[in-house]
């Protein structure tokens, strides 16, 4: 018995050095919380050739603890349905209701603000009774009953690194609730308007924290970066309010419009005292933060039962990345899921870890991974590059943020347009601008990051395109073989509406040089004149 709690408190010990073990290539003295002693610490497995590979020529992998592999296989499946969740919360947060007789739990509102006072006396947050607070809590611990026990349970994962990262800023441990409210505790949660990751970092704001962001790689998504990117911008706000109150604020809408609010407020600075004059999303967010704190403090006076497992993490190490190679790669060499590395590496936007000169990317794998990676890296690293070689369409050329345009919507445009001209797809121009639906509106900012070059006119003739004939391009007598030029219309839709007629006969019949039309302009839709 005194074993097992020596070795129990050992491993918990060991826990923070195991998540700043990024960096850390020297993987064969990994730390493997919960391990026993006689635990594998060393690699002599020989390097053997990794394709093909068969039973006999299979490296062997560390050896790995069956019980603590199933915890891990709980912890991904919990995760991932953790993924799913996010926006649920997001409704939940910004739940409107506002009659306490909707609610039926057993907590009177002098126990409650019994309870409240307590929490005050021991956090730096202003935490007093307050009608919309009981409000959110009451609808925390009844609509979203079962969404809380879900974040009780997700929060054994994510919550030791938190911890570790507002300590190192002296920002208070509390903290670690507002991830919650951010993203469900999801680091691939994006908002409507772009923000991403556990924090919720907008693009602009993630720079300024040192956060990239490329066509391969989203920094705002790392777990451990962008951790520390919040507890920093966290504490600058604190510096500019003196008050962790506002500091939340000012995380959700901007330290301007707490700055706003104070004035219109006649110069309160006391939460509750501006409420009114914030935006109406960052008034709810707030009393939200206060009421995940309460439902984590007090889950068990509450009946909440989150899953509990022995060990709150997975055995998990990283390694440097010395040449591209794909997710799906690594899953066909190292028997690993391709879901299991998403959720480890949820940085990695394309499922690729890019080799870029001057940055030290890194792949975080299981232990029980680790040593075949490592023992057989050379052989891996030769493998995937002679699959990316023989692929026949180039991977995606890395863009990075510094290479983003802002693009102004012009008549005529539409999504597969601008897509095409910039070599992106549709999707990831919906996704960089938050859209939801196919509709542009002219003079609309799109931010892009091109993946080709775009010439700055489109109208100068290439040499091997002709010049537009100055004679008269004569029209059929048949009108069905004419198409009179629409606002809106381009060349690629007019294709689309008459089968067996492509862009190149458009221009070539009509004596097009390029690919602007005008509205009223007469085509010839086939090679006649009669």
């Amino acid at each position: 018995m005194i074993l097992m709690k020596c070795i129990s408190l050992i491993s918990v010990l060991l826990f923070s050095l195991l998540m700043t073990s990024v960096g850390n290539a020297q993987t064969n003295d990994s730390i493997a919380g919960g391990l026993p002693e006689t635990a594998p610490k060393t690699i002599t497995d020989a390097a053997v050739t990794i394709s093909p590979l068969t039973e006999k020529t299979k490296p062997k992998t560390l050896q790995d603890r069956l019980d603590a592999y199933a915890y891990d296989s709980l912890w991904l499946a919990e995760l991932n349905a953790n993924r799913l969740i996010s926006e649920i919360f997001a409704q939940a947060v910004n739940d409107t209701t506002n009659n306490l007789n909707n609610y039926v739990v057993d907590l009177p509102t002098d126990t409650l603000k019994a309870r409240l006072a307590a929490l005050d006396e021991k956090t730096p947050f202003k935490i007093a009774y307050n009608p919309s607070l009981e409000l959110v809590i009451k609808s925390f611990l009844t609509r979203k009953r079962g969404l809380m026990e879900r974040m009780l349970t997700a929060s054994q994962f994510y919550f030791p690194l938190f911890e570790q990262e507002m300590d190192a800023q002296d920002v208070p441990l509390e903290m670690k609730y507002l991830a919650i409210v951010e993203s469900a505790l999801n680091p691939k949660a994006r908002s409507r308007v772009g923000a991403t990751g556990l924090w919720q970092f907008m693009f602009a704001t993630g720079k300024m924290y040192g956060l990239d962001v490329s066509s391969y790689v989203d920094e705002r998504s790392d777990p451990i970066a962008s951790t520390k990117a919040a507890a920093k911008y966290l504490k600058k706000l604190h510096g500019i309010f003196d008050d962790w109150d506002l500091a939340l604020a000012a995380y959700n809408s901007g330290p301007g419009n707490v700055n706003k609010a104070i004035r219109r407020s006649g110069g309160y600075t006391n939460y509750w005292n501006i409420r009114r004059n914030l935006p109406r999303e960052t008034a709810g967010y707030v009393p939200a933060f206060l009421a995940t704190m309460y439902v984590f403090e007090y889950a068990a006076e509450h009946g909440l039962k989150p899953k509990t497992a022995e060990r709150a993490y997975f055995e998990t190490d990283t390694v440097h990345v010395k040449g591209m190679i794909t997710f799906e790669q690594i899953s066909k060499l190292l028997d690993i899921s391709v879901e299991e590395l998403e959720l480890l590496n949820p940085q990695y936007k394309l499922n690729i870890i890019p080799q870029v000169k001057g940055e030290d990317y890194v792949l975080r794998l299981p232990y029980k991974h680790m040593g075949k990676f490592v023992t057989n890296e050379t052989q891996i690293y030769a493998q995937a590059k002679k699959e990316l070689d023989s692929i026949e369409k180039p991977l995606p050329q890395l863009v990075t943020s510094s290479d983003r345009i802002r693009y102004r919507v012009r008549s005529g445009d539409y999504l597969g347009k601008i897509a095409e001209r910039y070599g992106v797809g549709v999707s990831q121009i919906k996704g960089w601008n938050g859209l939801r639906g196919n509709n542009l509106r002219v003079g609309q900012r799109l931010t892009i990051y091109p993946r080709k070059a775009v010439a700055t006119t489109e109208t100068k003739a290439t040499p091997n395109q002709p010049k537009r004939s100055n004679v008269p391009v004569k029209m059929p007598k048949d009108p069905s073989k004419v198409h009179v030029v629409q606002s809106g219309d381009s060349l690629w839709t007019i294709s689309r509406k008459y089968p067996g007629v492509t862009i190149d006969n458009l221009k070539k019949w009509n004596g097009l040089s390029s690919n602007n039309l005008k509205p009223g302009t007469k085509l010839r839709l086939c090679n006649c004149s009669s």
